[in-house]
């Protein structure tokens, strides 16, 4: 009973654990989403701010520093994207996988023109992680809290504000707000740098926390699935957070199903279980979720009418 018991609080601490990153930035992800900015750039922010987040870290000894290098390195990125889409009204989704492409060279030339170790950060040590705080044994650093207090403070800020309000409108009728001498840019500059804001910490957490140091790509992916998980929420804070926490709990069971064998199947392929998150991904995006209605302006640049 008490194996059995030990193994459920694991698996739930894994999950958690594993979900922080991608909880941190679906968070993000709303802000930009529901101002009509899409945010296919999630992944190039997370891993640039994984980036500095390690660097910063490995050099000034303070992973505080690290943090903050890396918000400041995904908030660039968030007004690089914010002046394409805004500013100039590019396409929202080119401007996307172009940062992510950016990301992911800068960081490995970065990487190895500043350490020398092939696109990797020297590994980080005592003051230069974020440690666990109560939990040894479930990696509740303070960016994992951060993460569950995101989602009820996201929820408030969008359905709660005057801010949240004018937000949910420039997503859906900009005119409307404009009309209203609201200013559309500046509205959706604010949801861009929010989202810059909780990808920062997103990555920051990878690096420096459930990770001791960067290396190539590590994101893997884990921006999509946030992105994914978002539009299984139908862009809503709760069930983006459930979404997250399903995609954290197949990682977790990946991780604890590695080397097991199956009694009649044998030994489970390491390569299957690694792709579950993202075989969910392709399922949940392929329509298994029913309707999920985007904001209307989503994507759509807005030129003021003279």
């Amino acid at each position: 009973m008490d194996d059995l018991v030990s193994l459920v609080f694991l698996t739930l601490a894994a999950t958690l654990r594993v979900a922080t990153p991608l909880v941190l930035c679906a968070m993000g992800g709303l802000f930009s989403e529901k101002s009509g900015i899409i945010d296919v750039g999630l992944e190039g922010k997370m891993l640039m701010a994984a980036f500095f987040a390690a660097a910063t870290s490995a050099v000034t000894g303070s992973a505080w520093a690290g943090v903050a290098a890396a918000i400041v390195a995904a908030e660039v990125m968030a007004l690089l994207h914010g002046f394409a889409c805004i500013t100039h009204r590019g396409n929202q989704v080119v401007s996307g996988v172009a940062i992510n492409i950016i990301a992911a060279g800068l960081t490995v030339v970065w990487g190895t023109a500043w350490f020398n170790r092939g696109g990797q950060t020297p590994p980080l040590v005592e003051d230069q992680r974020l440690l666990p705080l109560l939990l040894p044994n479930a990696g509740d650093n303070i960016l994992v809290y951060a993460a569950l207090l995101s989602v009820p403070l996201t929820w408030w800020i969008i359905e709660r504000t005057r801010f949240g309000l004018r937000l949910r409108a420039v997503g859906e009728m900009p005119l409307a707000v404009d009309t209203a001498g609201i200013s559309v840019p500046w509205l959706r500059y604010r949801a861009v740098l929010l989202c810059g804001l909780f990808a920062g910490l997103a990555g920051a957490y990878l690096s420096i926390a459930q990770n001791a140091g960067f290396s190539r790509d590590m994101t893997a992916g884990q921006g999509f699935i946030a992105l994914a998980a978002i539009i299984f929420g139908k862009w809503r804070p709760f069930p983006a957070f459930g979404a997250c926490l399903i995609f954290g709990l197949l990682d977790a069971i990946a991780i604890r199903l590695q080397g097991v064998r199956v009694p009649g199947v044998g030994e489970v392929p390491v390569q299957l279980i690694q792709a579950l998150p993202y075989l969910l991904t392709v399922f949940l995006l392929a329509g298994f979720i029913g309707r999920a209605v985007a904001p209307r302006a989503a994507g759509v640049p807005y030129q003021k009418e003279h």
